[in-house]
């Protein structure tokens, strides 16, 4: 008898961390790459996002067919697209958008940073030496205008 009633107090202690538990092992999210596969700044960028939080799958095929795949406007393109939870992510943008765009949900293709601009993430190298020019993240509505997301001076 003594047994029985030990059990049923394991379990329902286990009952009662199991949700808990569940939030220590929370996934990082999985966003997908395309890109050439000699772009070192594609790389870099996809070192960045694994070292705040996201899972990167590099596609090395290069992004040209995928961009237009998805939706994204060529005129907003660069030299990568991703896509995670259904939004586009063209360029260098910077993970503290990507994770605002996943928090506040809007209608939208998704984000870009156009061109390469140099002190964005994965353009940021000693190369560079410190330079950071000033760049917009833009938000591409469902219509395919833009609006300034996020401007990093």
């Amino acid at each position: 008898m003594r047994s029985v009633n030990q059990q049923r107090r394991l379990i329902s202690f286990g009952l009662v961390l199991l949700p808990t538990l569940s939030f220590a092992v929370t996934e990082k999210p999985l966003i997908t790459m395309w890109k050439s596969p000699t772009c070192g700044c594609c790389k870099d960028w996809a070192a960045y996002l694994e070292k705040n939080g996201f899972h990167v799958k590099a596609i090395d095929i290069g992004n040209t067919e995928m961009r237009q795949k998805l939706g994204m406007p060529v005129q907003y393109g660069s030299c990568h697209t991703a896509q995670i939870n259904g939004y586009v992510i063209e360029g260098h943008v910077p993970a503290k958008e990507i994770k605002r765009l996943l928090a506040e949900k809007p209608k939208a293709i998704g984000l870009t940073v156009p061109a390469m601009p140099i002190g964005s993430p994965g353009m940021d190298g000693p190369e560079y030496k410190g330079r950071k020019d000033p760049y917009d993240v833009l938000l591409i509505g469902l219509n395919g205008m833009p609006s300034v997301y996020q401007a990093y001076k």
